[in-house]
């Protein structure tokens, strides 16, 4: 079984974070959830979903201050971490090693076990700062995966876009989903 991290942080998004940790749920996959204390105020800013409904889908739930969580450690074994949405402040905390929250430590450990973390990072216009963050991160072997849509698909509704969204991050862990259409090469 698939055990992975799951982060929610404080940039616009909230819901792809959501409807990930919905489809692992009903899939079987083993959930760690960290939400931060500005992704709280974002998700129950930008959803109808309530933070105590979110974190009962996570198999298990932290708080982002408890550094003694059994993810803070490299001898916990998972198959990795997702951060979605990830803000900016967060990317820019974790490729500098700074590991103050449990969002942040997780993701240091993800990077120095060699596992594999994927950011989604929320943000635009992009600066040259969070770009320089982003490449030094990717330089590390950290997936870059900003949420942005595909229309070969025909999205006809906003859950469209999103299912494609999670859909590609789901891919980066070989998690077989059919969540969108995929692109067959005819048009």
């Amino acid at each position: 079984m698939k055990r992975l991290i799951i982060g929610i942080t404080g940039a616009s998004g909230a819901v792809i974070g959501v409807r990930l940790l919905e489809w692992l749920s009903k899939n079987g996959i083993e959930t760690h959830l960290i939400v931060s204390k500005w992704g709280r105020r974002t998700l129950e800013h930008e959803t109808s979903f309530s933070f105590e409904y979110v974190s009962k889908m996570a198999s298990y739930f932290y708080s982002s201050g408890d550094m003694a969580a059994s993810i803070s450690s490299g001898s916990f074994i998972t198959d990795g971490m997702i951060i979605v949405p990830c803000s900016m402040s967060s990317l820019a905390s974790i490729s500098i090693g700074n590991a103050g929250t449990l969002i942040q430590r997780a993701a240091d450990v993800i990077i120095k076990e060699k596992r594999k973390l994927v950011l989604v990072p929320r943000e635009v216009p992009l600066s040259a700062i969070h770009i320089e963050n982003m490449l030094k991160l990717a330089k590390l072997g950290v997936i870059i995966l900003p949420p942005m849509p595909a229309f070969y698909n025909n999205p006809e509704t906003l859950d469209d876009v999103i299912n494609h969204i999670v859909s590609r991050i789901l891919d980066q862990f070989s998690i077989e989903n059919r969540l969108t259409k995929r692109w067959s090469g005819q048009i």
